[in-house]
């Protein structure tokens, strides 16, 4: 695969990064067979690898991932997160400085590595200062522990703050962003990517298959029934009418371009320039086998604009269910002024 700039990281990584997040008991449980799978996506030409200390649940899946590199280190582009619950301690998660200095390290035992590629907060955190944050992501970069320092699922406000603070305070910049991206969910295309682009910020998308409905096996009144996991994670966009008409509509342009659903879809995120690589998620030989050999296909003017017709740009069809909402949408007291507050604010 020819390979693409990590923003302005000088770093070089291949279109498609192997996600692992199916890898353990969330999705394949077998440690050799996915041993197996990331071997085939480096001889594939794979040179990034995306995966986060809470995966596979208390650090398994960077364990797999550490077992496979074994030998195999410096051929690899390696990512990881920190945020995410990792116990019942409420101070074991998130992304103040007390929790990142030991996730960091624990990360590193589990990956067998010296140190860490990219290292990505994995969620906003809006209650913690975000040059709390940078400080001590600054810090592991001067003491070599990651190389690069990147976020996830950040609104296009928040990455402009997150720059500003390392400018004015002297500190490392965030030169990533893990944003949700597919046919079916163009939102971040509005302020997201070009935000991204404007400050020279890479791209990795995750859910380029919208969760397995570009795949095509969901569909319409037949097909495939979602699995329990993926109902129980994303209900609502599973079962969303708006999506699953958009995937009857996007299925005879794949045919008519003589490709499948799936390499469609995969092309279309990393057809635009401001994307630098879309994570793909294989559980099994068979699924990657499939992803790679759709990674030659290209998408003409054409077939791009009839996908814009089926899903215009810049527009989500429909919820993500694991989408990132900012907690003045979740939470509605915090739309809403109540006794005293509301009382003293129609008197000001």
């Amino acid at each position: 695969m020819r390979t693409r700039p990590l923003g302005r990281t000088g770093i070089q990584v291949s279109p498609y990064c192997l996600g692992t997040m199916m890898f353990g008991p969330n999705g394949n449980p077998d440690h050799d067979d996915c041993i197996r799978i990331i071997h085939r996506a480096l001889d594939a030409g794979i040179n990034f690898i995306d995966t986060a200390d809470v995966y596979g649940g208390d650090g398994e899946t960077e364990r797999i991932v550490g077992k496979a590199l074994r030998g195999r280190r410096d051929d690899v582009v390696l990512a990881t997160k920190v945020n995410g619950p990792m116990g019942t301690d409420p101070n074991r998660r998130g992304n103040s400085r007390r929790w990142i200095v030991t996730a960091v390290d624990a990360s590193l035992r589990r990956l067998g590595v010296d140190h860490i590629d990219l290292y990505q907060v994995h969620h906003p955190e809006p209650g913690t200062d975000i040059e709390e944050t940078l400080a001590t992501l600054t810090d592991l970069q001067r003491a070599g522990k990651v190389r690069a320092i990147g976020h996830s699922s950040l609104p296009a406000a928040d990455i402009v703050e997150a720059q500003w603070v390392s400018e004015r305070r002297g500190l490392a910049r965030f030169r990533s962003e893990q944003p949700p991206y597919s046919i079916l969910n163009r939102g971040i295309e509005r302020e997201v990517l070009p935000v991204c682009a404007r400050y020279g910020l890479g791209t990795l998308v995750w859910s380029p298959l919208a969760m397995g409905l570009l795949t095509g096996r969901y569909r319409k009144g037949g097909g495939e029934q979602a699995s329990h996991a993926r109902m129980h994670w994303a209900p609502r966009h599973m079962t969303d009418e708006r999506k699953l008409d958009a995937v009857e509509q996007l299925i005879p342009i794949a045919e008519q371009a003589g490709m499948s659903l799936t390499h469609l879809a995969l092309a279309f995120t990393i057809t635009h320039p401001a994307v630098t690589s879309a994570i793909i998620g294989p559980r099994t030989t068979a699924h990657l086998d499939d992803l790679l050999a759709g990674a030659g296909t290209t998408l003409d003017d054409d077939i791009l604009d009839r996908i814009d017709e089926v899903a215009p740009p810049g527009v989500d069809l429909g919820p993500l269910d694991v989408s990132y909402v900012p907690p003045e949408l979740a939470q509605p007291h915090l739309r809403r002024r109540r006794g005293a507050d509301r009382a003293a604010a129609d008197r000001a």
